[in-house]
């Protein structure tokens, strides 16, 4: 084989590594997290939360500490925190979405959960928590750890999220 061919094969590969890299990526990025986020934010007249990159290094570290069990246990930190997991290759989006699944179970006047748990959906409303940092690790199990940090952290007792 001739070494234009080799360039051509070398380009291919390259365009295509980059295109799955990508494909890879979609559903992860901060905007991603921060769109699902903040259409539900909105649907309530909260303000919309920003991305913060101290909050979303602190959440990979937490999730890169999860590989090894994939346990759903909280970091302890200062922020607020909701987690998730889930097989083969759950999108961060994904767990945004399966969090607020938790609305229907909040009764604002009762400021309550009327069945189930409702606190990772207070949280992702929370209207004094204005900065968001999310991370993503594929467990050695082949699940995947989501954790979303917030802060100021919510769901403070006795206040209402909204």
């Amino acid at each position: 084989m001739r070494s234009s061919n080799y360039v051509i094969i070398a380009i291919i590969f390259f365009m295509f590594s980059t295109l799955w890299c990508n494909i890879c990526h979609a559903q992860n990025t901060p905007q991603d997290f921060l769109e699902v986020h903040n259409q539900a934010r909105e649907e309530v007249g909260v303000g919309p939360l920003s991305w913060n990159h101290t909050l979303e290094a602190y959440a990979q570290n937490y999730a890169n500490e999860r590989i090894q069990d994939c346990n759903m246990e909280h970091s302890g930190g200062p922020f607020g925190e909701n987690l998730a997991e889930g097989y083969g290759e759950m999108k961060g989006s994904d767990a945004v979405k399966f969090w607020l699944t938790e609305k229907p179970d909040y009764d604002y006047h009762s400021n309550s959960c009327v069945h189930d748990e409702c606190g990772h959906y207070t949280q992702i409303v929370w209207r004094d928590s204005v900065h968001l940092g999310c991370a993503r690790a594929k467990c050695n199990n082949d699940w995947v750890f989501v954790i979303c940090s917030y802060s100021p952290p919510g769901n403070v007792e006795g206040e209402r999220p909204y």
